[in-house]
Protein backbone atom coordinates (compact mmCIF):
# COMPACT_ATOMS: atom_id res chain seq x y z
CA UNK A 1 0.00 0.00 0.00
CA UNK A 2 1.44 3.46 -1.03
CA UNK A 3 1.20 6.83 1.32
CA UNK A 4 -0.85 9.49 0.02
CA UNK A 5 2.37 11.20 -0.06
CA UNK A 6 3.59 9.04 -2.90
CA UNK A 7 0.40 9.37 -4.99
CA UNK A 8 0.73 13.44 -4.76
CA UNK A 9 4.41 12.68 -5.85
CA UNK A 10 3.44 10.28 -8.74
CA UNK A 11 0.65 13.02 -10.05
CA UNK A 12 3.14 15.54 -9.85
CA UNK A 13 5.86 14.65 -12.23
CA UNK A 14 3.72 13.71 -14.91
CA UNK A 15 2.60 17.92 -14.69
CA UNK A 16 6.10 19.12 -14.88
CA UNK A 17 6.76 21.81 -17.38
CA UNK A 18 9.74 19.98 -18.76
CA UNK A 19 9.89 16.06 -18.94
CA UNK A 20 12.80 14.66 -17.63
CA UNK A 21 15.64 13.23 -19.80
CA UNK A 22 15.51 9.23 -20.68
CA UNK A 23 17.59 7.76 -17.82
CA UNK A 24 15.37 9.95 -14.94
CA UNK A 25 12.23 8.60 -16.62
CA UNK A 26 13.65 5.04 -16.17
CA UNK A 27 14.78 5.82 -13.11
CA UNK A 28 11.05 7.13 -12.06
CA UNK A 29 9.38 3.69 -13.67
CA UNK A 30 12.07 1.35 -11.79
CA UNK A 31 10.77 3.09 -8.52
CA UNK A 32 7.32 3.63 -9.28
CA UNK A 33 7.14 -0.16 -10.06
CA UNK A 34 9.32 -1.39 -7.28
CA UNK A 35 7.37 0.92 -4.72
CA UNK A 36 3.74 -0.53 -5.75
CA UNK A 37 4.26 -4.20 -7.29
CA UNK A 38 7.87 -5.03 -5.75
CA UNK A 39 10.22 -7.47 -7.39
CA UNK A 40 9.68 -7.41 -11.07
CA UNK A 41 9.14 -11.42 -12.09
CA UNK A 42 7.89 -10.88 -15.59
CA UNK A 43 10.15 -12.11 -18.68
CA UNK A 44 12.31 -10.14 -19.57
CA UNK A 45 11.40 -8.65 -22.95
CA UNK A 46 12.52 -9.47 -26.65
CA UNK A 47 16.07 -8.57 -28.06
CA UNK A 48 14.35 -6.22 -30.56
CA UNK A 49 11.33 -4.61 -27.90
CA UNK A 50 14.23 -1.65 -26.69
CA UNK A 51 11.93 0.71 -24.75
CA UNK A 52 10.48 -2.36 -23.14
CA UNK A 53 13.81 -3.92 -22.68
CA UNK A 54 15.14 -0.65 -20.80
CA UNK A 55 11.98 -0.44 -18.46
CA UNK A 56 12.56 -4.14 -17.52
CA UNK A 57 16.03 -3.51 -16.73
CA UNK A 58 15.40 -0.58 -14.52
CA UNK A 59 12.87 -2.21 -12.33
CA UNK A 60 15.08 -5.37 -12.22
CA UNK A 61 17.95 -3.45 -11.03
CA UNK A 62 15.67 -2.85 -8.05
CA UNK A 63 15.08 -6.25 -7.03
CA UNK A 64 15.49 -6.85 -3.23
CA UNK A 65 14.57 -2.98 -2.60
CA UNK A 66 11.66 -3.22 -0.01
CA UNK A 67 8.10 -1.32 -1.27
CA UNK A 68 8.86 1.37 1.43
CA UNK A 69 12.48 2.35 0.16
CA UNK A 70 11.91 2.39 -2.81
CA UNK A 71 8.65 4.82 -2.34
CA UNK A 72 11.18 6.96 -0.35
CA UNK A 73 13.67 7.13 -3.25
CA UNK A 74 10.96 7.73 -5.76
CA UNK A 75 9.38 10.58 -3.66
CA UNK A 76 13.08 12.27 -3.62
CA UNK A 77 13.52 11.72 -7.09
CA UNK A 78 10.53 13.34 -7.65
CA UNK A 79 11.24 16.18 -5.26
CA UNK A 80 14.72 16.66 -7.17
CA UNK A 81 13.14 16.68 -10.61
CA UNK A 82 10.61 19.42 -9.12
CA UNK A 83 13.03 21.83 -8.22
CA UNK A 84 15.25 20.84 -11.64
CA UNK A 85 12.03 21.39 -13.94
CA UNK A 86 10.12 23.74 -12.17
CA UNK A 87 6.97 23.71 -9.80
Amino acid sequence: MVSKEFEERAEKVKNLPTKPNDDELLELYGLYKQATIGDNDTPKPGTFDFKGKYKWQAWDALRGTSSEEAELKYIELVDSLVVKYGP
